[in-house]
Formats: structure tokens, C-alpha cells, sequence
């Protein structure tokens, strides 16, 4: 057993920070040693810790076995941990170009009723908002109250993210038809691109304005799966806030080849790798 650091939105700050983007993390870590640890990865990876609230709480924890194919499946101990009970800091300081949540986050209160609070009153200032629900589905004890609360975010979402995985258990679906059908039905409520992740099969992107966009999966040799989704959406975010895109509905088919191109680059130098290491861009910049 070899203890890693990470989490979902922790993931997605390292990768948009080594991939050159300025990007802080807000969440409450304990201030135990994995808190200090973690805390301190951020900032070697060039991660703005300044909004990083702290508490005595103990960290959360998770526990992560490898299927034969080198997927990682996760059970979490999570009772009475630190980043429940993040506190909202009010609007976030002028110039935040994009807002991403999801995972854990957005499931367990009252931590989760802050990211939701966040995410609404960010996106009516301006900001590109983004959520990857990352669906742990042992932790949630309510499936149709949290898909009712999924919903219930979409319109305050421009880019939302979900592996197959997610949106089959979302939709309820069984088929990729039925998860694409469903894809669309997001789109209509709110998010102006939808991205979905299919592993080694590559990540399809989705446009309120019409535009269908697959980018095929590059070939890797999988060390373990873990942070390859979170690698996808911080990749996408440095791309976007580094292009200065706002309207993803305006997106040409060019630029979403290369959006998703730059993104699954990122994911499979991560995979590559053993625990959740997103690499930096002089890195990626070597892979090409």
C-alpha cells in the first residue's frame, strides 16, 4: 500500500497549475500531516494556497485498489473530515476567469451547499463555471435526490465533464445512444458544452450550438487510472482560460479538436504514471 495525495478538484488545481495557468485551491485541510502535505504539494506545483481555509478536523481519506485493467475503484472515510466544513469566502476576487467543482465536494453537506452556493452566484458574476460530479455512488445515500440536485446546478454550469460511467449512472442509461440522449437534455438545460470521457476510447464534446466533436484516446501503457478525469478537466480549463474562451457554444470544430486533443494528451501522461502526477507543460510539450 503506498499512500498518494489528491483528491478531484485537488487534481484539477495541480494539473491547470503545472500546465502554466494561475489557479488557487479553496477548500478546509486538516492541519494534521496529510493536511501539511497537501498543502504544500499545492504550492510546489505553483498552486495560489491563500484561500486554503485549515481546521483540526482529520483528513479525508480514501482507499484505492486496481482492477486487472488497471482501473481504480475508491472507498472513502469521510465522517467529520476537514473539508466538510469549508466555509463560503463570499465572491472570489476579481479577475477568476473560471470556478470548478465537483466530486465528493458536491455531495457531502454542509460542504456541498457552499460549492452549490459558490457555483450559482459565480456564474451570475461572469465567471466560466465548471463540474465534473465525478459519481462516487456509495457515498450517496439518496441516488434520485442527488440527481434532482445534479439538475438543479445545470443551468449555473457552462462546462460540465462526466465519464461514461457518470452519465450512465445520472441518465440511468445503459447505451451509449441513451447516454448521448442524455448529454443533450443537459445541454438544453443550461450548460453551453457537455464532455464526455470514455477512457481509453477517447472524450466526445458536445455544444448547445450543435457541435459533435470526438477525439480518439492515445495509446498509452496504463500504470493505474487514478486523476486521468481530473488531468482531462484541468487540462481543458488551462486551455480555455489560456485562449481566453468565454462562450464554449461559439467553439469552431478546430478548436475543440485541439481543446480536447491538448486535454487527452495530459491524461495520458498521467495514467502513465503511478498515483494521480499530471505532468507540467514543458512535459506534455515533450510527448507530442
Amino acid at each position: 500500500m503506498a499512500p498518494r495525495l489528491g483528491g478531484g478538484p485537488y487534481n484539477v488545481a495541480l494539473t491547470a497549475a503545472r500546465l502554466g495557468v494561475p489557479t488557487a485551491f479553496l477548500s478546509r485541510v486538516s492541519t494534521d500531516a496529510f493536511g501539511d502535505a497537501l498543502v504544500r504539494r499545492l504550492g510546489e506545483s505553483g498552486v495560489d494556497t491563500s484561500l486554503v481555509q485549515r481546521g483540526p478536523e482529520p483528513t479525508t481519506l480514501a482507499v484505492v485498489t486496481l482492477d486487472d485493467d488497471a482501473s481504480a475503484r475508491y472507498s472513502f472515510y469521510t465522517e467529520g473530515t476537514a473539508d466538510r466544513f469549508v466555509t463560503d469566502p463570499g465572491p472570489l476576487p476579481d479577475g477568476t476567469a473560471a470556478l470548478s467543482v465537483g466530486t465528493l465536494g458536491m455531495v457531502l453537506d454542509p460542504g456541498a451547499t457552499v460549492y452549490e452556493t459558490m457555483l450559482r452566484r459565480e456564474h451570475e458574476r461572469g465567471v466560466l463555471t465548471a463540474l465534473d460530479p465525478n459519481i462516487r455512488a456509495d457515498m450517496i445515500a439518496d441516488p434520485d435526490a442527488y440527481r434532482a440536485r445534479f439538475a438543479s446546478w445545470l443551468p449555473s454550469v457552462r462546462l460540465l465533464k462526466v465519464s461514461l460511467d457518470d452519465a450512465e449512472w445520472l441518465a440511468r442509461a445503459t447505451d451509449l445512444d441513451d447516454v448521448l440522449a442524455a448529454a443533450r437534455s443537459w445541454l438544453d438545460a443550461g450548460p453551453q458544452a457537455v464532455v464526455l470521457t470514455k477512457g481509453g476510447d477517447g472524450v466526445v464534446l458536445l455544444t448547445s450550438s450543435g457541435l459533435d466533436v470526438t477525439v480518439a484516446g492515445r495509446p498509452v501503457d496504463v500504470v493505474d487510472t487514478i486523476g486521468a478525469g481530473d488531468t482531462v478537466q484541468g487540462a481543458m480549463l488551462a486551455w480555455l482560460v489560456r485562449h481566453q474562451v468565454t462562450d464554449l457554444s461559439a467553439l469552431t470544430r478546430g478548436e475543440a479538436d485541439e481543446l480536447l486533443t491538448y486535454a487527452t494528451r495530459a491524461a495520458a501522461v498521467t495514467v502513465s504514471r503511478s498515483g494521480a502526477e499530471p505532468p507540467t507543460e514543458d512535459e506534455l510539450q515533450q510527448c507530442v
